[in-house]
This record gives structure tokens, sequence and C-alpha cells, in this order.
């Protein structure tokens, strides 16, 4: 991309258009942060995406969508601009898959809360037919490093759930409960493996040795492992409006409520607890009426807004 952002001009979405969705990250040492989510900000806006980058001294995290146009272009941006390793994915949704843009300038691209050193300590990269050779044999520990409602919507058969509410709790469980099986393969994935970047590094860090994690996480295992090879069981969690893919990285069944963020079966919308974007069976205990009533008037706000688009 040889124009400057002040050259572009804007590039417009169709309503009727597929969305282009892009998964990305990069660990690479950012100089001046500030000025690079200044000119994210600037260019988003020019090529009408939706969706979160995260910017930081360590690099760039993020999902955003729009055009293929305006895809394209942001992804040259990103090159021009160093970060030529990305772990890239990108997928297709019929819908808008976030309601805004935002580039969110922080401490760390995925918050872990401890130092760790993911360019230069690093565990064992695993294609998928490597990662089912490993994860079948018995001596082998397997640790969903993502977060209990993300488990809750698949996983890999045999799995260990660490019950955490963010990865910030994640050190907290290797201190816990994988101290004492420092001797054994220890194998950890996530979704698109940023998260297994960094608790990889972590588990180095603290003398564990035979390290190994799922290259490109989930969205890559789905992607590429025939279902007939695939020791995957569920849906995958996503953070945009599909709430869940699936093998191919098609549309789950999965539907999210927009009070808690739970993943949902088309079983469990079907309960009298679940009310669309108010409550559903995780957590219509935990709120109260006035918060339900906060939640009711959000919806009936979005829902307006959605027919004065059309």
């Amino acid at each position: 991309m040889n124009a400057t952002v002040e050259q572009l001009a804007p590039v417009e979405q169709q309503a009727s258009t597929t969305w282009v969705v892009a998964a990305l990250y990069q660990f690479k040492h950012v100089e001046d942060a500030a000025a690079l989510q200044q000119k994210l900000l600037e260019l988003v806006n020019l090529l009408k995406l939706c969706g979160t980058l995260i910017v930081a001294d360590e690099g760039i995290n993020g999902t955003v969508a729009g055009s293929r146009q305006g895809i394209d272009l942001l992804h040259a941006f990103l090159l021009e601009h160093g970060f030529n390793s990305m772990e890239y994915k990108e997928s297709e949704s019929s819908e808008k898959p976030f309601r805004k843009m935002k580039i969110k300038l922080k401490k760390e691209i995925v918050t872990l809360g401890v130092e760790v050193k993911p360019r230069d300590l690093v565990g064992h990269y695993l294609d998928p037919k490597e990662w089912n050779e490993l994860i079948a044999q018995d001596d082998v520990i397997l640790v969903d490093t993502r977060n209990d409602y993300e488990f809750k919507a698949g996983t890999f058969k045999g799995a260990i759930d660490p019950k955490t509410e963010s990865f910030r709790e994640f050190p907290e469980y290797v201190k816990q409960n994988l101290e004492q099986h420092k001797g054994k393969k220890i194998a950890m994935f996530c979704t698109g493996g940023i998260r297994c970047e960094k608790s990889t590094s972590l588990l180095l860090q603290e003398g564990f040795e035979e390290v190994y994690h799922l290259k490109g996480g989930i969205l890559k295992y789905l992607e590429e492992n025939p279902v007939d090879e695939s020791l995957w069981e569920g849906e995958c969690s996503v953070f945009d409006g599909r709430t869940a893919v699936t093998h191919g990285i098609e549309e789950g069944q999965n539907i999210k409520c927009h009070a808690c963020g739970w993943p949902l079966l088309p079983a469990e919308v079907e309960l009298p607890s679940y009310e669309h974007g108010v409550s559903c069976k995780y957590c219509i205990e935990k709120t109260t009426e006035k918060q339900k009533e906060g939640f009711r008037m959000r919806q009936s706000q979005i829902a307006a807004a959605k027919r004065k688009r059309l």
C-alpha cells in the first residue's frame, strides 16, 4: 500500500456484502505505540472497518471486519509497518459482526499480568496433525487456557478446564495445579494462539521443560483439519457477532447471551430464563430487577437503531 492514509478514499461497506473477518496478532517491539494507534484510527475510519485492535509496546492484537478492499488495505498497512510475521486468519460473516471500531492502547496485547518474554521464550509449535498425535498420548496434560464460558461452548477431548474468568487468573492456576507436573508434557491451546504464546512462555520461565501449543490456535485447527480426523468437540467461541464457529470456520448454532456473554445452545434459548439481551440460565439469578430493566432499555435502543438503518 503505497498511498498514505490522507490519500486514501473512504471505502464503502454495502449492507448486502459479506463481511471479511480478520483475526491477527504479532509480538513485536513497537517504538511508539501511541503514534501507531493514531495512524490506525485514521485508517480504519476511512476503510469503514469494525472490531477491536489492541496496540502496545509488545505488539498488536485484535479482530476486525470490513469489505475485501478494506481488510486488504489494513493488512498492507500493517505489513508496511513491520508486522510481517503476523498470525493472520480470515473468515466470513453474513452480518456485521461488530457494532463499532475501537483501537485500544494498552500495556499488554493480551493481559496475563505477569512479565514474560514470548518473543524469546516460547513452547513448541505443533500443526494440527502433530497436535492430534501428541494429545492422544496418555502421559500428556492437556490444558485449555481460555475462560470458563469459552470452554463451555467446546474444547478438545480430555482437556482440563482451569475454570478461570480471565487470563489474569492463569498464573495462579499454574502455581496451584501444574507445579507438581513439571516433568510431564504440557499441551496448551486457545482460540487464535496468542494466549498460548504467553502461557507457554510463563511455564518455561517457571522451569517446565516439555511445553507445547497448537500453532494458530483452535481457529486454524478447525480451518485446516478434516472433520473425520478432528479431536475437537463442540464449537469454538469467537469474539464477534457470530458467537461461535465450527469446522471450516462455519457459523455455529450457539447464541450469545448479551447480558453475561455465555454461549447458549438452542435448547437453552428456549428456557424461561432466557430473555434476549436481558438474561439466561447462567445469569438470571446474578442480576437485580433494576439491572434487567437497564438491559431491556439497552435492547430497545439497539432494536430502534437497527430499524433506523433499514
